[in-house]
């Protein structure tokens, strides 16, 4: 007798597009899949979310027979909701950088106290009344909240509105993420007529998501409200300021609106989320209905795809670099470089980006005018260290380490050494040498790492992968190129499904193990060179 096949659906809201993935809750294998573009842009009417899930949704042959489902989304990005759950504004992206002056201005408040009672007593050592205010706020922020704010982050694009939209801001009643949002919607929720109720409260959110929006402390599980009312106060023509114990002394407008505001519910990690009796966008033709796990941010959400464990760190190159690891406790940076943010299974995430990625190879491509393999034949016929050629690869300022005014230089070139090869060479290492600054950081924070997976467009090139164990000092794990953040979507909704302490063990495709001696030398070159 043929059993009915257990089906479940993991989403990835992205930022440039939405991926629904059908797969069996036992074995993690794909059923079916769709996929629909998002609008390009910065600022987003949400409502393409919503229409581009349904067009992938049906795409993927519906979800009527789908048990569970969950959401994997783009991190950091707001979104805006009044009384009537209807969007006030366009969402404001992680990719939308106006906020910048408002995440310098949050750092400088935080900062301006010299030394509070709460460090005093602590014995929190943030320096005397001589020291940079920046940095002192950098601190603090990270000690609140695990991450100091950059234009990405959420805290900071409300800042943005309370001072630029003031009416906007004070018509804020909720206030939640991509992934939040388009899950509510899932949920049978949304919109009502004025005196109906929009059910606010039954948003919910789960804590790798929240750990990016600079007012949630992921190592407590609560959120900061008082920083919310820093960054409203604008909206009231008044200023915060900090306290003793480095809680937010608001105007009573501001901390009043913070106070009432409607946040997400940070649900366990294998809790399923509320869901309207009506609800018939998922599970119609299942006994019971469909569950909604509580999701989770995309750079969380391709661990879980990726089944990462503790001791696990990934390298993924696209257009930028991104380093996660999983990590047992709260790893707290106090540079500011590391973002502290938690994980999708009640761990965390410290994660590091370097805003040039596998770009580099592409501008060592156009100066040799080669393709990649042709650039790769050329590394390899070169020697490590590239007859003393370094590539300091900032070509757009640098965010890891922190040069934003920064440019790419070639350093230690002479009439012998410059040749194709040795260039090609400093190009490949040039990259792996700013990741490999990603790595070190986070192993200086206490972090455990035993295996290195390389993910992302960059990992198809074959320098890079010929060469990275050798730079990074250890074997470097290659996964099969797929849709990771769907993935770990779908493998958190069949853990909601199974209800059990742990989620469900799917296989990963690997793709391969490379090693290589190590070169310490090339990444010793680099960090004397970059300064």
């Amino acid at each position: 007798m043929m059993t009915k096949q257990l089906l479940v659906a993991g989403v990835d809201t992205s930022t440039q597009s939405c991926k629904v993935r059908v797969t069996d809750a036992i074995t993690g294998e794909l059923v079916r899949f769709g996929q629909a573009k998002h609008p390009d842009g910065t600022s987003i009417d949400p409502g393409q979310w919503w229409h581009a899930f349904l067009e992938a949704a049906q795409q993927a042959g519906g979800l009527d027979d789908v048990s569970a489902i969950a959401v994997g989304g783009q991190q950091h990005g707001m979104v805006l909701l009044d009384e009537q759950g209807r969007v006030i504004r366009d969402a404001l992206l992680w990719n939308d950088t106006r906020s910048a002056p408002q995440a310098q201005s949050l750092i400088k408040t935080m900062g301006e106290p010299a030394v509070t009672a709460m460090e005093a007593a602590s014995g929190v050592k943030t320096g005397d009344a001589s020291d940079k205010v920046m940095l002192r706020g950098k601190q603090r922020w990270v000690q609140a909240v695990g991450s100091s704010p950059v234009a990405s982050y959420t805290l900071t694009k409300v800042a943005w509105v309370a001072e630029n939209e003031p009416d906007n801001a004070r018509r804020i009643a909720a206030i939640c993420l991509p992934h939040d949002w388009l899950s509510w919607r899932i949920a049978g929720y949304g919109p009502v007529e004025a005196g109906q109720d929009a059910h606010l409260d039954a948003l919910f959110t789960d804590r790798s998501d929240a750990s990016g929006t600079s007012y949630y402390d992921a190592a407590n599980n609560r959120y900061r409200r008082d920083l919310l009312a820093m960054a409203l106060a604008p909206a009231y023509g008044t200023h915060a300021t900090i306290g003793d114990d480095l809680a937010v002394n608001a105007p009573d407008d501001a901390e009043t609106h913070a106070n009432r505001l409607t946040l997400p519910v940070a649900l366990a990690p294998n809790a399923a989320a509320p869901v309207q009796a009506s609800s018939t966008i998922a599970g119609s033709k299942v006994d019971g209905g469909c569950l909604i796990g509580p999701g989770g941010g995309d750079n969380a959400m391709a661990a879980l795809g990726l089944s990462m464990n503790i001791g696990d760190i990934s390298v993924s190159l696209g257009t930028s670099g991104v380093a996660a690891a999983i990590a047992e406790n709260p790893v707290y940076d106090m540079t500011g470089a590391i973002s502290g943010f938690a994980d999708c299974t009640g761990h965390y995430l410290p994660l590091t980006c370097t805003i040039n990625g596998s770009r580099i190879l592409d501008a060592g491509r156009h100066a040799l005018g080669v393709n990649y393999d042709e650039l790769a034949d050329l590394a390899f016929a070169s020697t490590p260290g590239a007859g003393g050629i370094t590539l300091v690869p900032y070509f757009d300022g640098e965010r890891t380490t922190n040069r934003p005014d920064d440019k790419a230089r070639l350093e230690g070139l002479t009439l012998a050494n410059t040749t194709r090869e040795n260039l090609a060479r400093a190009f490949v290492e040039g990259l792996l040498c700013s990741q490999r600054d990603c790595i070190e950081l986070v192993r200086s924070l206490g972090t455990r790492i035993d295996r290195i997976l390389l993910i992302g467009d960059g990992a198809k090139s074959k320098a890079v992968r010929t060469l990275a164990p050798a730079v990074f000092g250890m074997p470097v794990t290659r996964p099969a190129t797929d849709e990771y953040v769907a993935i770990g979507a779908a493998r958190q909704a069949a853990w909601v499904l199974s209800g059990t302490p742990e989620p469900p063990s799917w296989p990963i495709t690997i793709v391969g193990t490379d090693n290589a001696d190590p070169t310490p030398e090339v990444y010793e070159a680099y960090v004397k060179v970059r300064g």
